[in-house]
């Protein structure tokens, strides 16, 4: 009777405790979800609004209207927001990974403005387009807010001024990421992001010398 009052107990309390999470060995504890999520669901996210942005440049005639100029800061951006990207997928955690990635978020939102600004001056930026930006400035942020919940421990040894040796030091990873998910992101930046803006730039760069020779003056 006491065995069973106990068992009555014990399952009243798991009860009142809600579900339970899984350990990593069942595999669905909040860290890996996050994790998975951040690998699988946000880098993925990426290259649609980046894809999309490019068919708006192109709609609205970008080599004719912002031209070289324009088409450069995108660069910049992709530039801004690839070097956080590399780090995070290749070094270890730390403070300095962290640091670099928050201020390239900033940064990246700072070049943005400046991009749309001269944009708006120079050809239609519709509506559509303008909240496909949206996407694109939050999605750095989102992969750095996902990335410190992950790492908190190192964010704090960042807020204490990082006094271990390898705080500031980029450092491979202690467990790699895998060459597949590697090399499937490597060929979905090529693919989505490079290839399209480079052709932008290329149109852009055409359509600057063909209206250099037609007007010398």
């Amino acid at each position: 009777m006491r065995i069973r009052r106990h068992s009555t107990l014990t399952r009243w309390q798991h009860w009142r405790a809600g579900p339970t999470l899984r350990t990593p060995h069942g595999a669905d504890d909040v860290e890996s979800v996050n994790r998975r999520f951040l690998m699988h669901g946000v880098m993925p996210l990426w290259f649609v609004p980046a894809v999309a942005d490019w068919v708006m440049h192109r709609r609205s005639d970008i080599e004719h209207t912002s031209g070289v100029r324009e088409s450069a800061l995108h660069a910049l951006m992709m530039t801004e927001a690839g070097l956080p990207v590399v780090a995070g997928l290749t070094a270890r955690i730390n403070p300095l990974v962290l640091s670099l990635m928050g201020g390239a978020a900033v940064v990246h939102g700072a070049t943005a403005l400046w991009d749309v600004s001269l944009a708006t001056d120079k050809r239609e930026v519709r509506p559509v387009e303008q909240h496909i930006h949206s996407f694109l400035e939050v999605l750095p942020l989102t992969a750095a807010a996902f990335t410190t919940c992950l790492h908190w421990d190192q964010v704090r040894e960042a807020m204490r001024g990082g006094g271990r040796p390898d705080d500031w030091k980029l450092l491979p990873k202690h467990r790699p990421l895998s060459a597949g998910y590697l090399s499937a992101i490597a060929a979905g930046v090529g693919l989505f992001i490079v290839l399209p803006y480079a052709e932008e730039m290329i149109r852009c760069v055409r359509a600057g010398r063909e209206h250099d020779a037609d007007d010398p003056q």
